[in-house]
């Protein structure tokens, strides 16, 4: 391995955890002009892109109930029990995401609230590729049936006989999706943005992708349509101490691993026992992977770092900002406060990031590339928008009538004064 560091210095550690940049030449370009022929060509250009981009030529794009019934009974019933599982799960973690309406008086008569309300078109991008996330369905699809979105817009790549992963269409009929469609990359997310003959746009687009899909969804706000969040390269960032297990360690590196060849992995280690044996793990488990051509590349490239402390190890986590935090480590609650960037935090030798990944009941779709620092994963309040409302009385006016008469005076905003002067004048008038 390439990439170990024992006992960095403070002023190395950003070149240290510096994440390689994606290749972005042309890529807006490139997906501008798919956008562009979307706009005017609508299904036809998504045919033509099918074709080009899946080799998989596509008449009808809507996944018809015939097709979702014979998907049904191709999913083994285990599958089918373990997939009903997690949804119960995630429903219960995200079911306690539901906020009450509170009243609250700020003046004696002026009377503040907010309440939610579902976004009601949204679309569920679910990548295809080398590995058909069925997951992630539920991750989006369960909070936004609890929100109480109206439709549940989903979009995935085709297989190359022209059909949908059969777990997909499963769990996207048990979450009560409204219509599926077979297409994916940019492609997908332009249709989703400025609706075609088949696809209806949307309000807002939730899913993980390529940096194609990624670019798309930042053009997509360009056209008054929403994202869940930034996404990139999946990562993992685990720290360990001498009450880890290093078999664990390395399993939880290689799981992120196995994502893609991009995929971040990192390992801070304070014990060089535990540091020296979960790299000799990582060596023998890899090669037992499925996906080991594709794990190799990414840990390769991945960064192995011996500290002095679990506190700088923090500091230095919180500096990287990671997707996922794995604490390995003894009594890892006690460290929960001094973590601020984080997408999600896994605590203990029992917890692997798989664990959220799939049936924890907490959601995978977690902002990556540093994102951490400013946007949350997602949950039910990415489904919603939040509305305050506020009822002013007699009483409430004349109470705080004078200060926004004081203020709108001062910022030369007379329309405004004269709003609450002329209430205020009406008041009088009736005694």
């Amino acid at each position: 391995m390439k990439n170990i560091s024992k006992y960095p210095e403070k002023n190395t550690w950003l070149t240290l955890l510096e994440r390689p940049v994606l290749e972005k030449k042309d890529l807006r370009n490139t997906v501008g002009e798919i956008f562009l022929k979307v706009k005017n060509e609508g299904d036809s250009a998504l045919k033509e892109f099918s074709e080009k981009f899946d080799q998989v030529q596509i008449d009808q794009f809507l996944v018809s109930e015939n097709e979702i019934e014979s998907a049904i009974d191709e999913v083994s019933e285990d599958l089918k029990t373990a997939i009903k599982q997690a949804k119960e799960n995630i429903c219960k973690f995200h079911l306690t995401q539901k906020s009450e309406k509170k009243e609250i008086e700020t003046t004696e008569g002026v009377v503040c609230w907010r309440e939610s309300r579902a976004i009601e078109n949204v679309g569920l991008y679910i990548p295809g590729g080398t590995a058909p996330l069925f997951s992630t369905v539920l991750m989006l699809a369960v909070p936004a049936q609890i929100a109480g979105c109206k439709e549940l817009i989903l979009c995935t790549p085709p297989q190359k006989d022209g059909s949908i992963n059969p777990a997909i269409l499963f769990t996207a009929q048990l979450c009560a999706v409204t219509k599926i469609f077979k297409v994916g990359g940019a492609q997908a997310i332009a249709a989703l943005t400025l609706g075609t003959e088949s696809i209806p746009k949307v309000d807002k687009i939730f899913g993980p992708g390529n940096q194609y899909v990624t670019q798309a969804k930042q053009l997509a706000m360009e056209y008054n349509v929403a994202i869940d969040l930034p996404a990139g390269p999946s990562e993992v960032l685990v720290i360990a101490d001498e009450t880890a297990n290093p078999e664990f360690c390395a399993a939880d590196l290689l799981s992120q691993a196995e994502h893609g060849i991009d995929s971040q992995v990192i390992f801070i280690s304070t014990d060089e026992v535990i540091f020296n044996e979960t790299l000799k793990e990582i060596e023998k488990q890899v090669a037992e992977l499925s996906r080991n051509e594709i794990a190799k590349v990414a840990i390769e490239n991945s960064q192995f770092i011996l500290m002095n402390s679990i506190s700088e190890a923090i500091e230095m986590s919180n500096s990287y900002a990671p997707e996922h935090l794995i604490l390995s480590i003894e009594n890892p609650r006690n460290y929960i406060a001094d973590i601020t960037n984080a997408g999600s935090i896994f605590l203990g030798n029992y917890t692997p990031e798989s664990a959220g990944d799939y049936a924890s009941g907490t959601n995978h779709t977690l902002p990556t590339n540093g994102f951490a620092r400013n946007y949350s994963g997602v949950s039910l309040d990415s489904f919603v928008k939040k509305i305050t409302i506020q009822e002013i009385s007699k009483t409430g006016i004349q109470n705080i009538g004078k200060t926004i008469e004081i203020m709108a005076a001062a910022e030369g905003l007379t329309a405004h004064k004269n709003a609450v002067s002329l209430r205020l004048k009406s008041l009088k008038n009736e005694i």
